[in-house]
């Protein structure tokens, strides 16, 4: 193998291990984000519902 094309290969892997490791935190941290919209909605349809029910 080629020292040229050797080091392209390594290249080439240590990008994409690098996006994937970003990719991963970045969707963690989305799903983190939905998560405490959802709560947040929760809470607040929970404060603002009706004391009686309707008739």
């Amino acid at each position: 193998m080629s020292k040229l094309f050797r080091m392209a290969l390594t290249l080439g892997m240590l990008f994409g291990t690098v996006s994937l490791l970003v990719a991963c935190h970045t969707t963690a941290g989305v799903g983190r984000d939905v998560s405490q919209g959802g709560h947040a909605l929760t809470n607040s349809a929970n404060a603002n519902a009706p004391t009686t029910p309707p008739p």
